[in-house]
């Protein structure tokens, strides 16, 4: 039975190999095309998910090149089609460069019906394998949080935390290292509040000069310092109504830290050379990658200040400790910059995806754009390479990618665990694992655990 998009494009001007190659494949809907535009043709209105491709195409069937160039043209338009490429049986030097451009595999003549349905029934299997995993990973990464993009544990529960406090007012403190996305969830933060309709303001403590923060948070009136030559709302101000981000809080000076903790307290400002108090409504969020803790016991950042700032805390985990979001998030920004800088790249190659798993990513999600903006400029084939992102010589990590091994080693550690949690009862251990005695002997055999 056909499926819901089961069809399969033969590209092949013999009228005889075409309808040879019809009756092989009753369970597909069969799209026929003889020439490269007839073929982009039905491309572009059936979209199917496999083509069978003879290299040799009109004007010029001895040539390899109306074949190649159709090859190009189809990976550009839809890169997730899997192309077969059929070529004569002296031609393997071709049928290897158009793998070598992104073709799933090639076929030599003369057709052997069953082999070629194989093959083709093979790369459909893989064709709606991707669909599902790209349905999944977006499934997985959707939030209402725009612009976020997560499928880690970690993230997931940030996120659903920033959707329950997001209606509230309460002062939010995201904690993270620099790049690790902690604006994005600011405006997140804005976008799903009651506030949402008004300005979401940011302010960056650490680019900001000292002598010049003042006036730039709270404004300042006429003439208050030389070269003030009107009256100037401050960022505060301006987020009247609305969300005021203070990003890298941590580096505030005291002096501004008493300022911004009477506002916190009062919720009115005064300019700068001003008298009058002006009442500013707004919800203040802020963050830092410092440790406010160790700053307090430093004597740098006023301890009643930060408990203003933090009546709740979001810790943002680093991406290195973040799991499977490294991937996912590279594959977001390759199709981001990919349709900005109209490239036809065909994700990443087994050695991109190890480095992108292997290394730390201490520039966290901003070092990770970059990386893939760099290779999707730099790339000059069909997949992003290591060497495309600058990542040549990470060393994999182990993966343990066995099952029986992973059940083990995770039999092993629970075990483990209950035995020294229950400091070697192993009655009160056999309870906490919810298994029988003679079970839990069996185990504790099996693993060679002493107690």
């Amino acid at each position: 039975m056909r499926g819901p998009n089961k069809k399969l494009l033969i590209i092949e001007d013999d009228p005889g190999l075409q309808s040879q190659l019809r009756w092989c494949f009753e369970d597909y809907e069969v799209l026929l095309a003889d020439n490269r535009e007839t073929a982009l043709a039905q491309l572009r209105r059936h979209e199917p998910p496999i083509i069978t491709l003879d290299l040799g195409l009109p004007p010029d069937p001895a040539n390899a090149s109306q074949g190649l160039a159709t090859l190009d043209e189809i990976l550009r338009l839809i890169p997730e089609t899997k192309v077969i490429v059929v070529t004569g049986n002296d031609d393997r030097e071709n049928a290897l460069q158009a793998v070598e451009r992104g073709a799933y595999d090639f076929y030599q003549k003369p057709i052997d019906a069953d082999i070629l349905k194989l093959i083709v029934d093979r790369a459909y299997k893989l064709y709606d394998l991707e669909r599902e995993n790209r349905e999944l990973a977006q499934h997985q990464s959707a939030s209402s949080l725009q612009g976020i993009i997560a499928a880690s544990p970690q993230m997931l529960k940030i996120c659903n935390t920033i959707e329950k406090i997001a209606p509230t007012d309460v002062s939010t403190l995201l904690l993270g290292e620099s790049g690790t996305g902690k604006e994005l969830l600011a405006r997140a933060l804005h976008e799903l509040s009651p506030r949402s309709g008004k300005r979401f303001v940011a302010i960056n403590c650490a680019a900001i000069p000292e002598t010049l923060l003042e006036s730039e948070l709270f404004g300042y009136e006429k003439g208050a310092f030389t070269g003030a030559a009107k009256q100037t709302k401050g960022k505060i101000e301006y987020a009247d109504g609305g969300t005021f981000f203070l990003d890298e809080v941590g580096d505030l000076p005291m002096a501004l830290q008493a300022k911004l903790l009477r506002f916190l307290q009062e919720r009115v400002i005064e300019r700068v050379g001003g008298r009058e108090e002006i009442p500013v409504d707004v919800r203040v969020v802020c963050a830092t990658h410092r440790d406010l803790p160790a700053a307090i016991r430093e004597g740098m950042f006023r301890e009643d200040l930060y408990y203003r700032i933090s009546e709740i805390t979001i810790r943002i985990p680093p991406l290195r400790e973040r799991e499977n979001d490294t991937v996912i998030l590279a594959r977001a920004f390759l199709t981001m910059f990919s349709r900005k800088m109209r490239r036809s790249l065909r994700g990443f190659s087994k050695d991109a995806l190890i480095a992108l798993e292997s290394y730390p990513w201490p520039g966290n999600i901003r070092e990770l754009e970059n990386k893939v903006k760099r290779a999707v400029i730099m790339s000059e084939g069909s997949q992003i390479t290591a060497k495309d992102l600058d990542l040549e010589g990470i060393e994999e990590r182990p993966l343990p990618l066995n099952l029986r091994q992973v059940r083990e080693h995770a039999e092993r550690q629970v075990l483990l665990r209950a035995v020294a949690y229950t400091d070697g009862n192993l009655s009160q251990a056999a309870d906490i694992l919810g298994i029988a005695r003679p079970t839990l002997y069996s185990l504790l055999n099996k693993y060679n655990i002493k107690t």
